[in-house]
């Protein structure tokens, strides 16, 4: 659990309540539409608060995007690779360079 989560998951529910304590009777669609992105910010930060490592397992980025080629976590990875898409994309990359391509 990181300090930023906490904070991100306090701002969004305080955001929320405001939102939801100034709503009348018949909210309009924007008021609707701000409750709805503030609940789903306050449910992504409480979600991330459970989680260890990331769905990457990767050091660097814990919570970065997920592989897409690699998209089920029975899938064989290449030795030394993980689930991260930015590190997979460096590796890629300099492969691909070894053989000479651009």
């Amino acid at each position: 659990m990181s300090y930023a989560d906490l904070r991100e998951l306090q701002s969004a529910l305080s955001t929320a309540s405001d939102i939801a304590f100034s709503i009348e009777s018949a909210p309009a669609a924007h008021e609707a539409d701000q409750l709805v992105d503030a609940l789903r910010r306050a449910l992504a930060a409480a979600s991330s608060l459970g989680t260890g490592g990331g769905a990457t397992g990767c050091p660097e980025h814990p919570r970065g995007a997920v592989d897409p080629l690699f998209g089920d976590k029975n899938d064989p990875l290449p030795p030394g690779w993980g689930r991260c898409l930015l590190c997979n994309d460096r590796r890629r990359r300099a492969s691909a360079q070894r053989r000479g391509w651009r």
